[in-house]
């Protein structure tokens, strides 16, 4: 799912808030206990927020808003099938491949995504089955 992704995003924001404002170890690190605990008692809640969007977005009437998301999705897998399938094999075949730098952000990008369509995909599904119609 994409809360630990979320959580993982979060956790360098947090460490930077929480240095500048409790310069004492232990009382940056219970603070920092006490956050995390609150996201996890909360994680349902964010999914579905999550979800909700997703949803909206996929919904919308506007092209770019209803297409944005997966658009990014494409791009990132062309760039990763490029570096992984296509780059390799004409390096073996014509000694010349280009391959293309994916910063960690968009790795971190393609997670909540991914996450985000299965949340949304699979509450369209739920909705469905108890309504009878899927």
């Amino acid at each position: 799912m994409a809360f630990p992704a979320l959580i993982a995003a979060l956790a360098p924001v947090f460490g930077q808030v929480l240095d500048r404002v409790l310069p004492d170890k232990g009382a940056r690190d219970e603070a920092e206990r006490e956050l995390t605990a609150a996201l996890l008692a909360h994680a349902g809640e964010i999914e579905r927020a999550g979800a909700e969007i997703v949803l909206a977005e996929a919904r919308s009437e506007h092209p770019l808003t209803a297409t944005w998301r997966p658009l990014l999705m494409l791009v990132i897998a062309a760039v990763i099938a490029n570096n992984y399938l296509l780059a390799p094999y004409l390096q073996a075949l014509f000694g010349m491949g280009l391959t293309l730098e994916l910063p960690e952000r968009l790795w971190d990008l393609l997670t909540l995504g991914v996450g985000g369509y299965v949340v949304g995909r699979s509450g369209e599904k739920m909705v469905k089955s108890w309504k009878g119609t899927g």
